[in-house]
């Protein structure tokens, strides 16, 4: 099998590979934020640093060179061989197309929400996209042309939909969905399981696809009608209300207010000397940052399986299974530790662990693409 082209979004930057060559393509966009948050930072510096900011109190060790206040939220082919892509700072997010020379154009930006997920519809003019807005933690589908800010959004209600998809060749988009939790004063609590839900623009008509247990994630149809997603176990997040828990808290409390004194002066220990009291030999686990699980669609709750000391990175547990389900309903197991996957024009699928991307061809044989780490978004080019 020739080696498919593909893009990819690892540690938040955007690598694009084609004839076994990777190259990462720098955002103008987030090089002027970082260029004008340094800025910020050096006329600032005198308060917190220095002889004088010792002297006060008020002293900060600096944040390393990698400190990046852009978060790149979605990827998708752009015309004429460009890419679009979301990207977020803490006051606004915006679409980008970036053509083949490498030249950043900034199609729509607002400060009112969040703009995550692009996927570019065959007929190259019309984008579906996830509106999330931060006020009422909902997420809505919305549709836009590619130049152009007349959107609308085609989904409502009391829900979380991202990762919108265009089913080849029509006006349907599919798309993952979750219900919100919220309490007794309309504070947001939590997410329900996520389904599978396809939205027929024309007639209106919303088909679902759900697992009791389940959380469905980032679904694409490909040839012949299959429905291809990632399944994993649904966690609430919350931990059940019972007497032996409150007694197993009890008898625990000591334990924990020791590791988080621990943890307070390991953090200590970072600032100032650079090397921590603890390492992390030992570690099964670790958390995703929640900010970032939660774009990406993994819920907040998902956790990496922790290297091993043979190993480089963290990579998705086994119970994240990518499904290929078919007209019928069948479904059957295509891999697993599955983080983010896509569908190639030859109906070959290419996915990640996280740790490394590879490709499944349609006759069963999987071969490496390349290694990395944190890999987050695959599009096949």
């Amino acid at each position: 099998m020739s080696e498919p082209a593909i893009a990819f979004l690892s540690n938040r930057k955007l690598h694009v590979r084609k004839d076994g060559v990777t190259r990462m393509v720098e955002s103008q966009f987030e090089r002027s934020v970082q260029e004008r948050t340094a800025s910020i930072e050096r006329r600032h510096s005198w308060k917190t640093q220095g002889r004088g900011a010792m002297f006060t109190g008020m002293y900060q060790a600096p944040k390393g060179s990698n400190f990046s206040p852009v978060l790149m939220t979605g990827l998708t082919s752009g015309p004429d061989g460009g890419l679009i892509y979301t990207m977020e700072t803490d006051a606004v997010s915006g679409i980008f197309l970036v053509d083949v020379e490498g030249v950043e154009t900034r199609l729509f930006h607002t400060a009112d929400f969040r703009i995550r997920h692009p996927a570019l519809h065959s007929d190259g003019e019309t984008l579906a996209v996830s509106i999330f807005n931060k006020d009422n933690m909902r997420s809505n589908i919305a549709v836009l042309p590619v130049h152009g800010t007349d959107f609308r959004e085609v989904t409502e209600g009391d829900s979380f939909d991202q990762f919108p998809q265009w089913v080849p060749g029509t006006k349907r988009i599919v798309f993952q969905s979750a219900g919100i939790g919220r309490n007794a004063a309309g504070g947001f609590v939590g997410l329900g399981p996520c389904s599978i839900q396809t939205l027929d623009l024309d007639s209106g008509d919303l088909d679902e696809v759900s697992e009791p247990g389940r959380d469905l994630l980032q679904p694409r149809q490909g040839g012949g009608g299959s429905l291809y997603y990632i399944r994993k176990p649904y966690h609430t997040g919350l931990p059940d209300a019972s007497l032996l828990n409150s007694l197993k808290d009890a008898v625990l409390f000591p334990f924990r207010l020791g590791r988080a004194v621990l943890g307070y002066f390991n953090i200590f220990s970072m600032m100032y000397t650079g090397k921590p009291l603890v390492t992390r030999n030992g570690a099964v686990q670790r958390h995703i940052d929640p900010r970032k699980a939660f774009i990406y669609g993994n819920l907040a709750r998902a956790q990496m399986i922790e290297p091993a000391e043979e190993e480089d990175h963290a990579r998705a547990p086994s119970s994240w299974e990518l499904v290929r389900r078919d007209t019928s309903g069948s479904t059957e197991t295509v891999a697993r530790g599955v983080l983010a996957f896509d569908i190639t024009a030859d109906n070959d699928v290419i996915y990640s662990d996280g740790a490394a991307i590879r490709r499944l061809g349609s006759n069963g044989d999987s071969e490496l693409v390349l290694k990395g780490e944190w890999i987050e978004q695959l599009l096949a080019l």
